[in-house]
């Protein structure tokens, strides 16, 4: 009996990002597990118009600051336990944020 494992990552920084995509990979090659992905989901972009102008006189001028948000889907079919333990081992840097559900 396969268990169905759904990991989102995000992360500001897209080579980062990319790193634990191929670390999760590789894990499962190693295994032999059925994966899928990695799926680039659409990229959200955060814009903060701030005012140029200190006083509030003069021109309207906007410095537009953006961040952008990258995020990917893997899917995995997992029939080992030893798998799982494989992938919570994987070093996670602090921009990267991971949720896994399990059906």
């Amino acid at each position: 009996m396969a268990q169905k494992i759904r990991i989102k990552l995000s992360s500001t920084d897209k080579d980062k990002l990319e790193m634990v995509c191929q670390q999760i990979k590789e894990v499962a090659e190693k295994t032999g597990t059925k994966i899928s992905g990695p799926i680039p989901l659409p990229r959200k972009c955060l814009i903060l118009p701030v005012r140029k102008s200190p006083c509030g006189e003069g021109t309207a001028t906007w410095h537009r600051y953006e961040m952008r948000i990258h995020r990917r889907l893997i899917e995995l079919s997992i029939s080992d336990a030893r798998v799982m333990r494989q992938l919570m081992r994987i070093q996670i840097p602090e921009e990267v944020s991971i949720e896994m559900t399990v059906s």
